[in-house]
């Protein structure tokens, strides 16, 4: 699940087109807006296989917390399948307090992603940030420490110059909440969904109306940075305390890491689902192996199915890739410390 928040007018809807035009992603949406008549849920196009719209205030000083976790519940059922469940949240919405209604929602099989903060280079420094650019600021903003990814929007309205010294600024003051979240300029929205959602099919299924189409069409003539991608494969069960390592201090840029991953362990092998976006880890056991012919299958075609894959902007490719194959090296002695760590981690996920 992926929470989207920022201030009234910074873009939120747009980066939400630019998730919904991946062709064949299936996306739950819940759209919040104040007031009792959703507009922005009119706004939104592309695919949405299904979608909830929360009306009459924001999702954080809404009594309680019963709309959310009801969508939740709808949205997350197995029989739609759907790649991931998206919230643009008002913008009255406090990120921080989302972010808890989200983690402690009674939807069972929801699991919050990140929150991403969309900020206006044009207005924030007026808005969310009142002088934060000034010679005395105030603190930054709260709704800073939340994010894992913020997007800084309409860059591309600004001169050269001063998009460059505003993406600096916003910047600077994010780091004042957080030393982990991810900042990007994403003139007129053009985010890479690959920083943040995977889709289990690539096209859009044959009886899908036009909608999907159309909106691609659209976003295709807004050109964005594509996000750098590192794939590196597992040959062998890996020590646990390198994958644990990996996770808690991931190489630099890397904003997604997510693989299954055979880990040797004192007594036993075991596979677990390794996923990380920012800094939030989640670490699951892993479906039951392939039957021996399937296997054998497997790899009489190439096919790899463990391993790592990271993802982020600019990433020095060279570095990370050794990271990664550092890793998975095979072990042969593995640390029992190590296999603590990690299911220490999957507790955590739980």
């Amino acid at each position: 699940m992926i929470a989207l928040t920022g201030h009234l007018g910074a873009g939120k809807t747009t980066v939400l087109n630019a998730l919904l035009a991946v062709p064949g992603a299936r996306l739950g949406v819940i759209v919040n807006d104040v007031g009792e008549i959703n507009v922005d849920a009119a706004m939104v196009t592309g695919q949405v296989d299904d979608a909830a719209s929360i009306a009459g205030g924001c999702l954080c000083c809404l009594p309680d917390s019963t709309p959310l976790d009801d969508a939740l519940e709808r949205l997350s059922r197995p029989r739609l399948a759907l790649d991931a469940i998206v919230i643009e949240a008002s913008g009255a919405a406090e990120p921080l307090a989302l972010g808890r209604m989200i983690r402690f929602s009674s939807a069972e099989r929801t699991r919050l992603a990140g929150v991403v903060e969309v900020v206006d280079a044009e207005t924030c420094f007026e808005t969310v940030d009142p002088g934060g650019d000034g010679p005395h600021p105030r603190p930054a903003p709260a709704r800073y420490a939340a994010p894992s990814l913020v997007l800084v929007t309409k860059t591309d309205l600004l001169p050269a110059r001063l998009a460059a010294r505003r993406l600096e600024a916003i910047t600077a003051r994010v780091r004042e909440r957080s030393e982990d979240a991810h900042v990007l300029a994403v003139p007129r929205g053009g985010l890479d969904p690959a920083l943040l959602l995977d889709v289990a099919r690539t096209e859009d299924p044959p009886d899908q109306l036009p909608l999907a189409a159309l909106a691609r069409e659209e976003h295709a003539r807004h050109v964005h940075e594509h996000a750098d991608a590192v794939t590196v494969h597992a040959h062998g069960p890996a020590e646990p305390s390198a994958l644990a390592d990996l996770l808690e201090d991931p190489p630099e840029g890397v904003f997604r890491l997510k693989g299954i991953v055979a880990v040797a362990g004192p007594r036993d092998r075991r596979r677990f689902a390794l996923n990380l976006v920012g800094r939030r880890v989640h670490v699951a056991a892993a479906p039951a192996e392939a039957d021996a012919g399937a296997q054998a299958e497997a790899e009489a075609e190439s096919e790899h199915p463990e391993g790592l894959v990271a993802i982020g902007m600019h990433l020095d490719e060279a570095a990370v890739r050794a990271r990664l194959a550092a890793a998975l090296a095979p072990c042969e002695h593995p640390s029992a410390a190590g296999m603590r760590r990690l299911l220490r981690l999957k507790r955590l996920s739980a």
